[in-house]
């Protein structure tokens, strides 16, 4: 549709033509079990290594601390549910935010009903964790810390490494989980200089296929595995690995790495004259998200006292593709729970969009959706006040 205007890339991004170039010839050729010993498996079975060794040069390790999984939902409950399985009897209290991705705020939800303990850091106005909380919530048997790098609602990027040293220096056994699945095409994760353990990303995020992740585990962390069968992925994953797709991702992930400063300078420029734009012309809008620590593809405002579905189904009858928030959450009629981890107004909070840019988009586009919002707000805003 050359009349439609996608500005919902963190929901979901399309694959790149390089990526797509890349993954046909293991649909069609080359398309053997890597765990086979002849010729055709030898194929792919290289091609899953070199796909490994791609990524592990972007996170700076070693290839054989990547774990490939079926998505970034797959990696982190392996993180939470590995790590939690493994040191049980070496204590049982988690540490994570409030602002989470539903798949480790869920994963955390089950593991309390499995006998665990999980403390749920506050956050401040701006989404950014709280590091006083996080120090006295630290205990003896605290096992695992999981923080998500960048929050995938409103864009805030984390205090990371000030988290995890502090953490460490409480308590020096503890193992720590990041959720990279939103900021791995656009930042720069090395590893060793987080001091991270485990890592989790999903191709479909940075211009890759859907259906396929990565978890980076540190040698030595201890993991049990959630899936059982064969003895693939150094036996941390079962299940024969889908090689075009492996292949896909470490495409993607070497292109986003290769074209991180034009990409992230292009996304931002976009991202702040469409909030500027907004803030300006509606009155009733707010920004939400911190205002300089945040990814470059991500605007996040919301509107007083008007549906943000309402704003959807319009903007999509123009032909513009957003969000309110998490595209996992997208039925759900409650509001934002990291808007209200926020403290951002239930009738502000219920009136929220999120419009996230990528590489092809244009400041024609930008420019066309700023002269059609306006409208489309006070339209719906002239309705609640009658």
């Amino acid at each position: 549709m050359d009349d439609l205007i996608y500005l919902d890339h963190a929901a979901t991004t399309p694959v790149d033509p390089p990526v797509l170039d890349a993954m046909l010839p293991y649909l069609t050729e080359q398309w053997g079990n890597p765990s086979g010993i002849y010729s055709l498996a030898r194929q792919a079975k290289q091609a899953l290594e070199d796909a490994r060794q791609d990524i592990a040069d972007v996170f700076l390790c070693s290839p054989n601390e990547i774990v490939f999984t079926g998505s970034g939902s797959e990696g982190a409950n392996l993180a939470l549910k590995g790590v939690a399985y493994a040191r049980r009897d070496e204590g049982r209290h988690i540490i994570t935010t409030q602002i989470e991705h539903h798949t480790v705020l869920h994963a955390c939800h089950l593991l309390e009903k499995e006998g665990f303990a999980v403390t749920y850091l506050p956050v401040d106005e701006y989404g950014v964790m709280d590091l006083d909380a996080l120090r006295a919530a630290v205990r003896p048997d605290t096992i695992l810390l999981s923080v998500m790098t960048a929050n995938n609602e409103v864009g805030t990027v984390q205090p990371l490494g000030e988290a995890i040293a502090l953490a460490r220096e409480a308590n020096e056994e503890i193992v720590v989980h990041t959720d990279a699945v939103q900021a791995a095409g656009c930042m720069e994760l090395d590893v060793e200089e987080l001091d991270i353990d485990l890592l989790s990303i999903a191709a479909h995020k940075f211009y890759g296929p859907k259906g396929v992740g990565a978890l980076y585990v540190r040698r030595g962390t201890p993991l049990i595995p959630l899936v059982q069968g064969g003895g693939q992925e150094r036996n941390r994953r079962a299940g024969t690995e889908n090689v075009p797709y492996a292949v896909g991702m470490a495409k993607a992930l070497t292109l986003a790495a290769l074209h991180r400063d034009e990409r992230n300078a292009h996304c931002a420029a976009l991202r702040d004259r469409l909030l500027d734009g907004i803030c300006a012309d509606i009155e009733i809008a707010e920004r939400t998200g911190h205002p300089t620590a945040r990814l470059p593809h991500v605007a996040s405002v919301t509107f007083a006292n008007v549906e943000g579905e309402s704003i959807l189904l319009n903007l999509d009858l123009h032909g513009v593709c957003a969000s309110a928030g998490s595209a996992c959450s997208a039925t759900s009629l409650e509001p934002s729970h990291v808007l209200q981890a926020m403290g951002v107004p239930v009738h502000r909070a219920r009136g929220a969009l999120r419009l996230s840019v990528g590489h092809g988009n244009t400041a024609e586009q930008i420019e066309r959706v700023l002269d059609m919002l306006p409208g489309i707000v006070n339209q719906f805003r002239a309705m609640a006040v009658v």
